[in-house]
């Protein structure tokens, strides 16, 4: 921070801007929806700076002066959703990890934060989100066929609209797991460019992620995929609902990846046979807007896993 700041009175403007930062994002409309994301960086430097004991201190003492200033749900949702990020990406920072050692480290922290922020919320408040969260879906889709048949429309049609509504909700539910990764997708890779941002005004190092054209995952994805395929063939089949669900997120995940991979694949051709920018992007934009292509990015990619195109490519250049 300076010169002439202690290690003290640096972790306590470090806790400081923390709070400030929270305050905003309860009090502040709009700028309060960033303000949220940056709360980890304060904590992310003090943990590079000194470590992951002072990293944790500081998040406990801001978890309270938070739950003072505003309430203990607010405060454990931005300690859990952003603060402990916060302080792993610091911890692995200090231990100079690499970047992708880095980001899969704080979303694992991320994915258990979101899970542990729904527990406390069922078990604290009595409120089940993810109920919480359908039935609202529910309401709103109610509200918009009320307005529907005031406007003349046939009963008939907003009566199959009904039918295909309640189906989409209960796939909705089947459907959180995934997107409680997702949502800790979104926290982690705030973290991550509000970090790198910041950290270079500090003199702290972030390592860079490599080019997306060399991103590549694990062949388990792919085996995942084809377990998840089964396994919703077998669970629709037998009426086990336990076993659909999991195979669905298990699918739909290793779809996700997939589709990462496939058009980090994509990015590589590019590259290599020099095509303009201008091509790539609407190319890009192709892809992203046609269903079928880019289920064939996602299957293109998962194969990937097994085959490494990019390594064929160059050897076929060679």
């Amino acid at each position: 921070m300076g010169r002439g700041i202690t290690p003290t009175i640096e972790s306590g403007l470090l806790v400081a801007i923390t709070v400030i930062i929270g305050l905003v994002t309860v009090y502040v409309p709009i700028i309060g929806m960033f303000a949220e994301f940056f709360c980890a960086v304060p904590l992310a430097v003090l943990t590079a700076r000194q470590g992951a004991g002072k990293g944790l201190s500081a998040l406990v003492v801001s978890f309270i002066l938070l739950s003072m200033l505003i309430s203990p749900i607010m405060a454990i949702r931005l300690a859990l959703s952003f603060g402990i990020c916060g302080v792993i990406l610091g911890w692995c920072v200090r231990k100079n990890f690499g970047a992708a050692k880095i980001f899969f480290s704080t979303l694992i922290v991320a994915s258990t934060a979101q899970i542990l922020t729904l527990a406390l919320l069922i078990v604290v408040m009595d409120i089940n989100l993810v109920e919480t969260q359908i039935e609202m879906v529910r309401e709103s889709f109610d509200d918009s066929f009320a307005l529907y048949e005031s406007m003349g429309v046939e009963k008939e049609r907003i009566a199959e609209a009904k039918t295909q509504v309640e189906p989409a909700l209960q796939t909705l539910a089947f459907l959180m797991p995934t997107l409680i990764m997702l949502t800790a997708l979104i926290n982690t890779f705030a973290v991550w460019f509000t970090a790198r941002w910041i950290f270079p005004k500090l003199q702290l190092k972030l390592p860079t992620m490599p080019p997306f054209a060399e991103w590549k995952f694990p062949a388990v994805f792919c085996y995942t995929a084809l377990i998840g395929g089964l396994g919703i063939y077998w669970g629709f089949t037998r009426n086990w609902t336990e076993i659909y669900e999991i195979s669905l997120n298990l699918l739909i995940i290793s779809a996700l990846v997939g589709l990462v991979q496939g058009f980090s694949l994509l990015s590589f051709i590019f590259d290599r046979y020099k095509v303009s920018k201008f091509i790539r992007r609407f190319l890009y934009v192709i892809f992203l807007l046609n269903m079928f292509f880019l289920q064939l990015v996602a299957v293109t990619g998962l194969i990937d896993m097994l085959f490494d195109y990019r390594k064929r490519l160059l050897k076929g250049g060679d």
